[in-house]
């Protein structure tokens, strides 16, 4: 009987122990009406911009330091703000298409946090951007504090199979060229 109240208290000590050493993480959920996405591509002869939705998304910290997150952006709420009527329609059909991020198959794009590191006031953040069904690992820095956090990526397109346009895949396109690298100025509240 000893020997059972000994192993019981040795049981006791190891399980509060493992619970006193492990740090609990919190999920802070996003504010998806309060967040903005800003998008920006540009041309030989100019740019577009607009703006984009994020679906769902969290950021999980651990003792009020950034550790990872999930973020779900609705690629169906492409919208085109520098131009009106039938332009801005005909854009905004063009992006949402197949040639672009062709949105009636890939409702969604998602961008997971792989690692963190804290350089200062900044975060240095690496993780996997999906976008049209094709994943690639981005890094970047992003701004936090109490209730937000804001950030510029800058993305390839053509790693995620948009290739309408490019210089990379096709020749003379002179004047129709469309650079490969957009531009997207995040702002985030929780």
């Amino acid at each position: 009987m000893k020997t059972n109240v000994l192993k019981g208290a040795l049981a006791t000590v190891i399980l509060l122990s493992l619970v006193a050493f492990t740090n609990s993480i919190e999920m802070k959920k996003i504010d998806i009406k309060k967040s903005q996405i800003e998008w920006e591509g540009e041309k030989l002869t100019g740019s577009h911009n607009g703006t984009i939705q994020m679906k769902d998304g969290h950021f999980l910290m651990e003792n009020g330091e950034l550790v990872g997150g999930e973020f779900i952006v609705d690629m169906t709420s492409i919208k085109v703000t520098d131009l009106e009527g039938d332009s801005k329609q005909k854009l905004e059909g063009h992006l949402m298409s197949d040639d672009f991020f062709g949105v009636e198959n890939y409702k969604t794009a998602k961008f997971v946090i792989n690692t963190v590191a804290k350089k200062g006031d900044v975060y240095g953040i690496s993780g996997d951007l999906t976008i049209k069904g094709n994943t690639n690992p981005i890094a970047f820095d992003m701004e936090m504090d109490k209730n937000s956090a804001s950030t510029t990526l800058v993305i390839d397109r053509t790693k995620y199979d948009v290739r309408y346009g490019s210089d990379s895949f096709f020749d003379n396109l002179g004047d129709k060229t469309i650079y490969d690298e957009f531009t997207l100025n995040i702002n985030l509240n929780y």
